[in-house]
């Protein structure tokens, strides 16, 4: 597949999802550039995991255009799309790791199912890119015996170890204290100027997206009601969007 220079890596159009009569997306259009840190923001329930599993490929949708590289996955047979899934990374909101596996094994699972690499390469690789994301000598542990961050850790580890252009992260902060919170925010930047991959991160912490975007886009309705720099989104005057950022009960989003 190839793309120019000026076109987004990924790109959704007029992107329609319901469940059971529930419309999730709602028309969505987003553009994603190259080699950036975008960051979706919007209400629990709202449809970012929705709209995340439709970038990969996990979720179709109902109707419009889901586009790598200016190609539709969604004409894709699963064949195919399981080779456009290797271009893609993914940080589950837990890290969904293999209990019953090591961290090694865990680390080394995609290599084993896309790869015909020799044991010794695959612990290589392995113990690089635990390195990669700042631990060292856990590959014999099992993810019980792992705090919540390092856990996180080992799931972006994993999901580097094809090398992959686009990494998609679940709610990276959820769930963690703030100095670990930080530590992950600071991870997902360092991974991206390292690997200069395209990285798009689900979120509903204000605070992290502040510190890592740089675009912001905001899912309402089902819809990307605002989409641009850091900078541009504090300023702007969309009163959905400062009710949101700024934490407000009060506003035209109403509480059920």
């Amino acid at each position: 597949m190839t793309q120019d220079a000026s076109s987004p890596i990924i790109e959704l159009v007029n992107v329609h999802k319901s469940f059971k009569g529930q419309k999730v997306l709602d028309g969505l259009n987003l553009r994603i550039d190259a080699g950036q840190i975008t960051v979706i923001i919007g209400q629990s329930g709202g449809g970012k995991s929705v709209l995340l599993k439709h970038i990969i490929g996990l979720i179709r949708p109902d109707e419009g255009q889901v586009l790598f590289e200016g190609f539709d996955t969604c004409r894709l047979n699963d064949r195919q799309l399981n080779e456009v899934r290797k271009n893609f990374g993914m940080l589950f909101q837990s890290a969904a790791l293999f209990d019953s596996m090591t961290v090694g094994e865990n680390v080394a699972f995609p290599l084993r199912e896309h790869t015909r690499l020799s044991e010794h390469e695959m612990s290589e690789i392995v113990e690089h890119k635990l390195r990669q994301v700042g631990l060292r000598d856990v590959s014999h542990k099992m993810p019980s015996e792992l705090s919540g961050g390092m856990r996180k850790r080992v799931g972006l580890a994993r999901a580097l170890a094809l090398e992959p252009k686009i990494i998609l992260f679940d709610e990276p902060t959820t769930g963690l204290d703030p100095i670990t919170a930080d530590a992950i925010d600071r991870l997902i930047v360092d991974t991206q100027q390292h690997t200069k991959a395209t990285c798009v991160v689900i979120s509903h912490d204000i605070e992290s997206t502040f510190k890592i975007a740089d675009t912001v886009a905001m899912l309402y309705h089902g819809k990307i009601i605002e989409i641009g720099k850091p900078d541009a989104f504090k300023s702007s005057d969309n009163l959905v969007l400062q009710q949101f950022i700024q934490g407000k009960a009060e506003g035209p989003i109403q509480l059920v």
